[in-house]
């Protein structure tokens, strides 16, 4: 169980597309907290050492030391409290460091269909690259950690982004972290 004596840690996960770099940053804002992603940084990584995302993707499938070094950070920043940490492993990777995990959900059509209109991307293409993105974090998951992300079981709570739409999800998280506060309010 986290520690007590410092500020909240949040987690916030998701597959390409369910909106959680969204949430998290609302999340953030909401209640004073830092925001942290780990896809910054791992585009942070990709910038510094010259390769595309997809490229250092390719190389992460091969050489653990990337993600175990994204992941360190991001454990690093959790147990520093007052943050939201988002990323595809961030519940899973951060489970005994914060406070709150949350999980956001969307259908694969759905996902593809959001980050298509996002990055100007034709629905196949960004059909190509979820499915892309999501099987190298899947593999990489399982084999690095031993983690099967679509094991939803390791959240306090899970959203679908599917019926409701920004401002509905918002209003939802809202609910459950307002409730969180109320009897934990020393962390806040």
């Amino acid at each position: 169980m986290p520690s007590a004596q410092r500020k909240v840690s949040i987690a916030v996960s998701g597959k390409p597309g369910t909106g959680k770099t969204t949430y998290a940053r609302f999340i953030a804002a909401r209640y004073g907290l830092r925001y942290v992603s780990n896809g910054m940084l791992f585009r942070q990584l990709a910038r510094e050492k010259g390769l595309t995302f997809e490229e250092l993707h390719r190389i992460a499938e091969e050489d653990p030391s990337i993600d175990r070094l994204i992941d360190q950070r991001a454990i690093e920043e959790a147990r520093k409290g007052g943050v939201v940490v988002e990323g595809h492993l961030a519940a899973w990777v951060l489970k005994d460091v914060a406070h709150v995990k949350i999980v956001f959900v969307a259908p694969l059509e759905v996902r593809a269909r959001r980050i298509a209109a996002r990055e100007g991307l034709s629905y196949e293409e960004a059909l190509k690259q979820v499915l892309f993105r999501e099987r190298s974090n899947e593999e990489r998951a399982r084999r690095y950690y031993g983690l099967d992300i679509n094991d939803l079981s390791v959240a306090d709570l899970v959203v679908s982004t599917l019926l409701l739409d920004v401002e509905g999800v918002k209003r939802v998280v809202a609910a459950f972290l307002d409730e969180y506060r109320r009897l934990h309010p020393e962390l806040f």
